[in-house]
């Protein structure tokens, strides 16, 4: 019987974390920036919004309202998205969309990522660019990956190792739902 349990408990093990690994391309957010290049069609990264304002000064530049940003490997939709640059950056030249330029992006509001056959849903997305952490947090925050799915009031994806960490709030825990798939004979 002990046995048994180790093997289903190795099972479920291997499939979480064949699982966690597929989740871990959805932190395609925090690489759907990094590779903005005019002079490449391929790494061109398209943004629409009802209203954009770039400060400078500031080191900001906010998308605002039906915003949509589209790139060669997925599209984040939301509310709001902030960019915020690097202090120090040379502002004499224009904000520029660069990773090493970019200190984090902030997506508020309705946010949708969507990656290859992935797709991740929360209130609030943030990247910041130098630990490469994607953290997805609001009620019902959530990471589907074909029948898949987890979610959680907020999920941190770390890009650097892998990890993932899911965490639950007062009114709903975390929610895990796996399908294995069953080889043939």
């Amino acid at each position: 019987m002990g046995i048994l349990h180790y093997r289903a408990a190795c099972k479920s093990y291997l499939i979480l974390s064949s699982l966690i690994g597929a989740f871990v391309l959805v932190a395609g957010f925090m690489t759907f920036f990094a590779y903005a290049d005019n002079d490449h069609e391929d790494k061109k990264i398209h943004i629409v919004a009802d209203r954009l304002i770039s400060d400078s000064e500031a080191g900001l530049t906010e998308f605002a309202g039906n915003v949509k940003a589209t790139g060669k490997d997925g599209v984040i939709t939301s509310d709001k998205l902030k960019i915020y640059h690097k202090k120090g950056s040379d502002k004499k030249e224009n904000l520029s969309l660069s990773e090493e330029s970019i200190e984090k992006i902030v997506a508020n509001g309705n946010v949708k990522i969507r990656f290859n056959n992935k797709v991740a849903v929360t209130q609030q997305a943030i990247y910041i660019t130098e630990s490469k952490i994607l953290t997805l947090t609001g009620t019902g925050s959530k990471v589907i990956s074909e029948n898949n799915s987890i979610s959680g009031s907020k999920i941190i994806l770390c890009r650097v190792d892998g990890r993932i960490t899911v965490e639950s709030d007062s009114e709903k825990r975390v929610e895990a739902i796996f399908y294995s798939e069953e080889k043939e004979e």
